[in-house]
Parts: C-alpha cells; sequence; structure tokens
C-alpha cells in the first residue's frame, strides 16, 4: 500500500528536525505518556521516509517527549476504531520496516508494550537512569505481536527474554545495560543529548559504508551458515569500489577529515 493511504497526522502528534546530518523525531503526546495512535504511527513512519530519502540525512533520533518514551498503544483510539498501525511501516510507523539508515532511540521513563517494540526496531540505545522496559500483554490476554515475541530473545538472553514475554515484568535501565540490550544508561534527562551525541559519531562515518553495514547486519541472520561471505558481496564491493573508499585512505594518511560524497 503506498504512504498516500496513510491517515492525517496531527501537526503536534510528532515533531520533526534536522541539523548537521541527523533526523530528531520527537513523540509529542506527554499528556498521553506518549501512546501511539494513528497521527504517531504516519508522523512516524514519514519521518523514516524522509530519513532513508534525504541524502542529507545519515542517521535518525527518536524519543519521546516528557517524562515516558511511549506507553504503547493508544487504546481509547483503538477501541474508537482508529487505525493505529501504519500501512506502509506497521504500528508506530516502524515495527514492521524500520529504516535502512541507522535509528537511536532515546528512553526516558517507561517504554511499555508497543513503546519497547519501537526500541527494539531501533538500532541503539540510550536511556536514563529510570528508563524501564516492559512487555505486559500475556498479562492482558494478548502477545506482542508488534515485534516483540521475536525481537526480544534476538536481543536478549533467552532465558531473560522469555521472563519479560511470560510475566510481564519489566526491565530497568541497569539490567537492560548489562545484557546488551541498551548501549549506554546516562542521567535521567540526558538520553536525548546522549544520543545526540552518539548520532553525530555515526554521522561522521561513511554513509554508503554504514548503511551497507546495517544491511549486512540485519539480512544475515536468515542466510544459510557457510553462505555469508559469498552473499555479503553483493552489499560489500560497491563500498570499497567507491569514491569514499578512496577518500578514506587519503584521509587517514593525510591526517584530516574525511569529506564523504558517496550517499
Amino acid at each position: 500500500m503506498s504512504s498516500a493511504a496513510r491517515p492525517p497526522v496531527a501537526p503536534d502528534d510528532v515533531l520533526v528536525r534536522w541539523d548537521n546530518g541527523v533526523l530528531i523525531v520527537t513523540i509529542n503526546r506527554p499528556g498521553q505518556r506518549n501512546a501511539v495512535n494513528g497521527a504517531v504511527s504516519a508522523g512516524i513512519a514519514r519521518a523514516l521516509d524522509l530519513l532513508d530519502s534525504s541524502a542529507d540525512l545519515r542517521v535518525g533520533v527518536l524519543h519521546g517527549d516528557g517524562p515516558a518514551f511511549c506507553a504503547g498503544m493508544d487504546l481509547k483510539a483503538f477501541a474508537a476504531g482508529e487505525p493505529v498501525r501504519d500501512p506502509v511501516r506497521g504500528f508506530g510507523g516502524i515495527v514492521e520496516r524500520p529504516p535502512a539508515k541507522p535509528l537511536i532511540a532515546a528512553v526516558e521513563g517507561w517504554a511499555l508494550g508497543g513503546g519497547f517494540e519501537i526500541v527494539l526496531a531501533c538500532d541503539l540505545v540510550i536511556a536514563g537512569q529510570g528508563a524501564r522496559f516492559g512487555l505486559p500483554e500475556a498479562r492482558r490476554g494478548l502477545a506482542a505481536r508488534g515485534g516483540g515475541v521475536f525481537r526480544v530473545p534476538r536481543r536478549l538472553p533467552r532465558a531473560v527474554a522469555l521472563e519479560l514475554l511470560f510475566t510481564g515484568a519489566p526491565l530497568d535501565a541497569a539490567r537492560a545495560e548489562h545484557f546488551g540490550l541498551v548501549n549506554r544508561v546516562v542521567d535521567d534527562g540526558q538520553a536525548l543529548a546522549a544520543a545526540l551525541e552518539l548520532a553525530a559519531q555515526v554521522a561522521a562515518s561513511a554513509p554508503m559504508s554504514v548503511r551497507a553495514s546495517k544491511a549486512v547486519a540485519v539480512d544475515s541472520a536468515s542466510w544459510p551458515p557457510g553462505e555469508e561471505f559469498e552473499r555479503q558481496r553483493a552489499y560489500l564491493e560497491p563500498v570499497f569500489a567507491s569514491r569514499d573508499a578512496a577518500e578514506g585512505v587519503a584521509a587517514f594518511r593525510e591526517r584530516r577529515d574525511p569529506v564523504w560524497q558517496d550517499r
């Protein structure tokens, strides 16, 4: 289904800005703990379309305004019959089709249910000390069908992942960092700033190299054992043949910052 089939976006439900190659996407429903309605899914989806399509954008940062990252699906909107998933990218505008470029989640407070599934669809995670991650669907007779049931076991040790899925008990930021779900934990209120610092580091790398590396990291999960080197050639040979490969070597030799040309 084309993006034209998406519902209209409420003007303030998702805010988008960009600076120095970094796209910053804000879920802006603090009064509803940033719960996802149709406008949020559509707004995030359109922001990620922009991230993927713009040669000037290299990395995205996604966060929620206020004390919570995202409380999951807006149950009132769902009960009213409002479509809460994007027809192209899925729930939250991301879970079924994450962007081709890197996306960093900056998490403060709760990332609950679908909010946690949005985090799981991101590539890197910065969390405030008070951040909490949870999938309470089983307690409500449901299941984490926004990617939680298969992404959590990929991102956490199996026993820990199954405990989250079976009991709905939350995972705090310190344990999430310990198990590798979170890249780093920072003081509360500093997750966005730390995510922007990390984004600047990503943006300084060659865009073509980063994009190809992400594609291999994602797609190789389904490759048969023994075929990895053969299959990665289609992704990585264009990188080695690019202008930026020569530029990176030249910049290293000349002890200067590289000027990337390939997008």
